[in-house]
């Protein structure tokens, strides 16, 4: 069918926390293929504007940056109503934005719970909403891709990702539910499951030797990219996924199986 391409040519595509990591990446790779996309950030203004300047070069798609806090319903609003105005609709809402706290049980406290939760679940979750019910998605459909983590699955998960391991399984059902729930409206609902990727955030706080020893654990002997990562929302993001929803594509080099 010639209308399952993997061209985001004329498409408009949001990624939430795109100025760096696995969200730049995204956001670049979207763009590579023809999108016009919505580059998200909160602090990182210099990045951002970097990557919406990046993608203006390359010639092949468009880019805005939208500062807006997604952690809040108020901010996930507010940056899609500002996509909307910018580029008239979404065909792809990428939500990719989310934080990785390090704490046991013992050192748990509510504010670290509120905001891995307001960030990780409640902010992507209203922000799927609100597009849905304001009528952002064209008529002939759109994709919502979820960013999830491998640690979900992986028997050696570490004990103090608990609180962040807990929200990324919330976001698996939650996609699970949605697609069921979207599929009337030509919505498909995915998730993405990176395993460990060499970016800033990974490798913050982790001394060398550690990173080396998460890498020696992947068949590969390495650690994924966000490149890799970004090419597989791509196609999730594209109409030749149409057939594909409710999933949640584990990207970890067998690391997880």
């Amino acid at each position: 069918m010639s209308s399952l391409t993997f061209s985001l040519a004329r498409k408009v595509a949001v990624v939430t926390g795109s100025s760096r990591g696995i969200g730049a990446a995204i956001a670049l790779r979207l763009a590579e293929e023809g999108a016009a996309v919505v580059v998200n950030y909160i602090n990182s203004s210099a990045a951002a504007e970097k990557i919406v300047s990046t993608i203006k070069a390359q010639g092949k798609g468009d880019a805005i940056a939208i500062k807006a806090n997604v952690s809040t319903t108020e901010g996930a609003k507010q940056l899609l109503d500002e996509s909307v105005k910018a580029f008239g609709k979404i065909d792809a809402l990428v939500l990719n934005a989310g934080i990785f706290g390090m704490k046991t049980l013992a050192d748990t406290d509510e504010p670290f719970f509120d905001a891995h939760f307001n960030t990780n679940v409640k902010g992507p979750l209203f922000a799927a909403k609100h597009a849905v019910d304001k009528g952002m998605f064209p008529a002939a459909g759109g994709r919502i891709v979820f960013l999830s983590t491998s640690l979900t699955s992986n028997s050696a998960v570490p004990t103090n990702s608990l609180v962040y391991v807990m929200s990324k399984g919330a976001v698996e059902q939650m996609s699970r539910i949605l697609a069921r729930d979207l599929a009337s409206k030509n919505i498909t609902v995915n998730t993405v499951g990176p395993g460990p990727t060499d970016t800033d955030m990974f490798r913050e706080g982790k001394p060398q030797k550690l990173i080396d020893t998460i890498a020696a654990q992947n068949p590969n002997n390495r650690l994924g990219t966000p490149e890799e990562i970004a090419a597989v929302v791509a196609f999730l993001a594209s109409p030749a996924s149409q057939w594909v929803t409710g999933q949640n594509l584990r990207v970890t080099g067998g690391f997880v199986v």
